[in-house]
C-alpha cells in the first residue's frame, strides 16, 4: 500500500514500471485441489479463525464492485453466499465448519516459481507524552494536512488502483518529505505531533508494525494506529544492513534492534535509510485488535498481511509453515492486512497480538512456506495453463 511519487506528470509511466513488484519467472496461477490435499486440515481448530471470517464478510458482503487479483476475480454475489454459509457456523465446531467451509469455498494451490516466506508482527507498548520534554523528543506525526493523494486511475483506466502521494510546491506536484527530511524537522510547521516519544527506534518499529500502545507518564495507556505514509517506496533496513555486511542471515527484528543499539551514531543513517514515514490517529480504546487495511480489527494468530495484487482481501487461506521455533504451523488463516514489505505472490505477515509472547514470535519469525486461497464458488480464476 506504499507507493512512490513523481515530480512531473511526464514521469509517471516510468516510474510506475520502476516501483512495479518483480514478477516471477514464471507467471503464477491457481490450481483446484481438494480439501484432502490440505496438509493438516482435519487437525487445526478452524473456529479459531471465525472471529476473523466474520468480520471480514461484514465487509465482503457491502462491497459493490468485484475483488479483483492477478490470480482470480471474485464477484460481490459470491462473497455473499459464501458469508451466508459461514454465518451458519456454530462457534467451537470444528468439524462442521470444515464442513460448512467446503461447501462454500473452494481450495486452490498457488502454483510459482517463487519461494515462499512468511514473517510476524505485532502490536508494540512505546512510553510518550502529549508534550515535548525531557525524555520524549521523537514525534509521532498525525497526517500533514499539504499531503495530497493523486488516483492515477481517474486519468487513465490503465492506472486503475495506482496512486501518488505528494504536495504542491511552486506550482506543481512533487514528491512529499522523505524520512531524512522530516528526521531533520521539515514537518515542524506543517504537521501536528499525536504524541512524543522517548526512543527513535521504538518509533520507527512502530511504524512498522503500524499500530501500537502509547503509555503516559501517569500510566495512561492510549492506542494509535496506521493513518497514511509518505509515498515513498518501502526499504526494509535488514535488507540494508545485509548488503552492507552489517548482519548475516537470518536477519530478524531482535537482530535489527541490537545492531542499532550496538552503534547509536549510525541508527539515524540506517533508520533513513527507508523513505517511507508512516502517520498515526488515535484508536478507540474498544476496538479489540488493531485495524488492519480492510479496515477491520486483527485476530491473533488468524488474520494475515498479505500482497493484495495476488490475494484480494478479506479471503480465507490455508497456511502451511514454521513459527518462529520451528513447530508446524498450519492452520486457517483470514488475509485481512497489507504492508509495505509484505510484496510477492506466497508471502505472509502474521499478526500474533500484543505483549511479550507476540513480540518474541513475531520478531524472530522468518520461514518458508506455502498458502492456499480458499475462494467463493464461482470466482473467475486467471491464467491457468
Amino acid at each position: 500500500m506504499r507507493v512512490s511519487n513523481v515530480i512531473a506528470v511526464t514521469l509517471v509511466v516510468a516510474l510506475l514500471t520502476a516501483c512495479a513488484v518483480p514478477t516471477a519467472p514464471e507467471k503464477p496461477y491457481l490450481q483446484k485441489i481438494s480439501y484432502e490435499e490440505l496438509p493438516g486440515w482435519d487437525n487445526d481448530h478452524v473456529t479459531d479463525a471465525l472471529p476473523a471470517l466474520q468480520k471480514s464478510c461484514a465487509v465482503l458482503e457491502r462491497k459493490k464492485t468485484a475483488s479483483e487479483s492477478a490470480l482470480a476475480t471474485v464477484q460481490p454475489d459470491d462473497w455473499a453466499a459464501a458469508c451466508h454459509k459461514i454465518r451458519g457456523i456454530t462457534p467451537g465446531d470444528s468439524a462442521q465448519a470444515r464442513h460448512v467451509l467446503a461447501d462454500a469455498l473452494v481450495p486452490y494451490r498457488v502454483m510459482t516459481t517463487e519461494a515462499g516466506l512468511f514473517t510476524g508482527y505485532y502490536e508494540p507498548t512505546l512510553h510518550g507524552a502529549y508534550q515535548q520534554g525531557g525524555h520524549y523528543q521523537t514525534p509521532l506525526y498525525q497526517k500533514p494536512q499539504d499531503m495530497i493523494t493523486a488516483d492515477l486511475g481517474a486519468f487513465k483506466s490503465e492506472w486503475q488502483g495506482k496512486r501518488l502521494v505528494g504536495k504542491v510546491q511552486d506550482g506543481k506536484f512533487v514528491p512529499y518529505d522523505a524520512r531524512q527530511q522530516i528526521a531533520r524537522g521539515t514537518l515542524k510547521d506543517r504537521a501536528q505531533p499525536l504524541l512524543w516519544v522517548d526512543s527513535p527506534v521504538d518509533a520507527f518499529f512502530l511504524a512498522v508494525q503500524g499500530s501500537g500502545h502509547v503509555q503516559l507518564p501517569d500510566g495512561t495507556i492510549v492506542r494509535v494506529g496506521y493513518d497514511g505514509n509518505n509515498g515513498h517506496d518501502y526499504v526494509a533496513i535488514g535488507r540494508w544492513l545485509l548488503d552492507h555486511n552489517e548482519l548475516s542471515k537470518p536477519v530478524t527484528m531482535h537482530a535489527i534492534r541490537a545492531w542499532l543499539a550496538s552503534h547509536p551514531a549510525r541508527a539515524a543513517e540506517v533508520m533513513n535509510a527507508n523513505p517511507s514515514y508512516v502517520f498515526f490517529r488515535m484508536l478507540n480504546q474498544m476496538d479489540g485488535g488493531p485495524q488492519g487495511a480492510e479496515g477491520v480489527g486483527l485476530t491473533m494468530g488468524r488474520s494475515l498481511a498479505v500482497d493484495p495484487a495476488y490475494v484480494p482481501l478479506g479471503t480465507a487461506l490455508w497456511l502451511d509453515t514454521t513459527d518462529a521455533k520451528g513447530n508446524v504451523l498450519r492452520q486457517l488463516m483470514v488475509a485481512q492486512d497489507t504492508g509495505g514489505a509484505i510484496k510477492g505472490v506466497v508471502r505472509g505477515d502474521i499478526f500474533w497480538g500484543i505483549g511479550a509472547d507476540a513480540e518474541a514470535q513475531a520478531g524472530a519469525m522468518q520461514s518458508p512456506g506455502v498458502y492456499y486461497l480458499l475462494l467463493p464458488r464461482g470466482a473467475v480464476i486467471h491464467d491457468t495453463p
